[in-house]
């Protein structure tokens, strides 16, 4: 399984808020640290300003700052919000025409593997995989 590039830009744009600190952060300055295009993240950005991660700061020098307590952003909770979908294989989808589906015991074997990555992942919250300002490039955070 591998998450689509707006759930790894999501968690990406987070750490990158986290990281600096109360300060509020531009989409231009993520994009540039992470070599991302503006327009990719801009989606990203309103998308976790939507599921409230982020807290919107409008005027001359606005951007984005975290929208909760880096504690309380569980990262299972941000791939699910993310995530368009978790149809690992055409029997988990709508529009599953597989023959064997009635009988088949690989659908048992990947929707516990599904839930073992879902379950590791709500483990984890922005506050467990907070970086440095420093490992940022381009991030002027206050000192740490």
């Amino acid at each position: 399984m591998q998450l689509t590039l707006f759930s790894d830009y999501a968690l990406r744009v987070l750490m990158f808020a986290h990281a600096a600190d109360a300060r509020v952060v531009t989409v231009e300055e993520m994009a540039r640290a992470y070599g991302i295009s503006r327009a990719h993240l801009m989606k990203v950005v309103s998308a976790l300003t939507r599921s409230g991660y982020l807290e919107p700061v409008r005027g001359r020098s606005g951007g984005v700052r975290l929208g909760k307590p880096p504690a309380e952003i569980i990262l299972g909770d941000v791939v699910r919000a993310t995530e368009p979908d978790f149809a690992l294989v055409e029997c988990f989808g709508t529009s599953n025409q597989c023959v064997i589906t009635q009988r088949c015991k690989l659908q048992r074997v990947l929707r516990n593997a599904l839930k073992a990555f879902l379950d590791e992942l709500d483990r984890h919250t922005l506050a467990s995989i907070a970086l440095r300002p420093r490992d940022f490039p381009g991030l002027h955070a206050s000192a740490e």
